[in-house]
């Protein structure tokens, strides 16, 4: 019987009120990610469609100009979702309480590039539209 008093006075004072907070991103990022910064850093007027695929990957869509010049299009859509959790609870001798909050927020991104090539399958130019909602 003493043990018991003694085992519920340890946890009334040791533990009265504990919380964790947890944030858990879903969508981490790859390391061949095709990202706005692969362009701006890499993508260059005069860069061999070989190259290109090899620091892009290979495009979504291939098409033509109106001289039948090569249009190479990426198109990439991501979304975001961020939860979080936060859970208390609360002990005095036998009397306890506990809650639980869910949060969730989600993202949207798009990345759309086009790169255009000359008659040498090099790049003559290229443009990239970013968005984030």
């Amino acid at each position: 019987m003493k043990k018991i008093l003694l085992l519920a006075a340890l946890c009334a004072f040791s533990m009265p009120f504990v919380a964790c907070v947890g944030a858990q991103k879903s969508d981490a990022p790859k390391a061949n990610e095709l990202t706005v910064g692969k362009v701006q850093g890499e993508i260059q007027i005069g860069l061999s469609a070989a190259k290109v695929i090899e620091v892009l990957g290979s495009p979504n869509i291939i098409t033509t100009d109106e001289e039948r010049r090569e249009v190479w299009v990426y198109d990439k859509v991501s979304t975001e979702r961020m939860d979080a959790s936060k859970s208390s609870y609360g002990t005095l001798l036998i009397l306890g309480g506990s809650s639980t909050t869910r949060d969730s927020t989600t993202r949207q991104k798009t990345l759309t590039i086009l790169i255009k090539f000359d008659a040498e399958k090099k790049v003559r130019d290229f443009a990239y539209n970013y968005t984030q909602f």
